[in-house]
C-alpha cells in the first residue's frame, strides 16, 4: 500500500527553512499557519479551520470551514486528512509562541496516535511519539530527550551517554532530559506508555 504523506503547516513559531515539498502529497494548513505560507509564497492544497485569524479567504485553493470550537484547528485538520486517507503527517509550527498550545499539540498527537505516523519538526529539531522500539539514525552528539505521557515503563536505550536499562520514567517524577546520542544510531524501547522523544542539535 502507498504511504500518502502531507506537509502541515499549524500556528506555531513558523519554520526559518521548509523541506522539499514536492516531497508530499499534499501540503495544507490551518488557518493561522496559512499566513506563513502566504509570506513564503507557498500555495497549499487546502487550508481548514475556524478563519478567526484570517481577514480575506483565499479564492484559489480548497477552504474548509471547521467552526466547532470543541476541537482545536489542528486536530480539525487531522480528521480530514484521515478521512482523505493519509497516514504520515509532518507537522510544523507545533511549538513556539503559546505554550498552551504547544501542550494541547503533545495531547493531540496522543490521542491521534493509533491513526497517524506524526513526526513533529520545529527550528530546532524534531520529536515524535516513540514505537514500543525505535531506532533513531544520524543522531551523535545530538541531545535525546525522553518524556512520558504520564508514565512509562520498561525504558531502555542504546547509544546514549547516560543509559536507561528497563527502567520507568514517571512525569512529575523522574524523565530523561537533555541525554546526548554517543552513537550515530540510537535505540530506544519501552514495554508500556506514550513516550515522546525530542531530538535536538547541540
Amino acid at each position: 500500500m502507498q504511504v500518502k504523506k502531507a506537509f502541515l503547516l499549524i500556528n506555531g513559531e513558523p519554520p526559518k527553512t521548509f523541506p522539499d515539498l514536492s516531497e508530499y502529497d499534499v501540503v495544507c494548513a490551518t488557518d493561522g499557519g496559512y499566513k506563513h505560507l502566504l509570506a513564503h509564497k507557498i500555495t497549499p492544497h487546502f487550508i481548514s479551520g475556524d478563519f478567526d485569524s484570517l481577514n480575506n479567504l483565499p479564492q484559489d485553493i480548497e477552504v474548509i470551514h471547521t467552526p466547532d470550537q470543541d476541537f482545536t484547528d489542528f486536530d480539525k485538520v487531522l480528521k480530514i486528512l484521515k478521512e482523505r486517507g493519509f497516514t504520515h503527517i509532518d507537522v510544523y509550527g507545533a511549538s513556539g509562541q503559546e505554550q498552551d498550545h504547544f501542550l494541547g499539540n503533545l495531547s493531540t498527537a496522543v490521542q491521534w496516535n493509533n491513526d497517524f505516523n506524526l513526526m513533529f519538526f520545529d527550528n530546532y529539531g524534531y520529536y515524535f511519539l516513540a514505537d514500543k522500539y525505535k531506532k533513531i539514525n544520524n543522531c551523535k552528539n545530538k541531545i535525546v530527550s525522553l518524556v512520558p505521557v504520564f508514565e512509562v515503563d520498561g525504558v531502555t536505550t542504546k547509544g546514549l551517554m547516560y543509559p536507561l536499562n528497563n527502567e520507568s520514567l514517571i512525569f512529575g517524577k523522574r524523565i530523561g532530559t537533555r541525554n546526548i546520542a554517543i552513537e550515530d544510531s540510537v535505540e530506544i524501547m519501552h514495554e508500556s506508555g506514550h513516550l515522546f522523544v525530542f531530538i535536538n542539535d547541540r
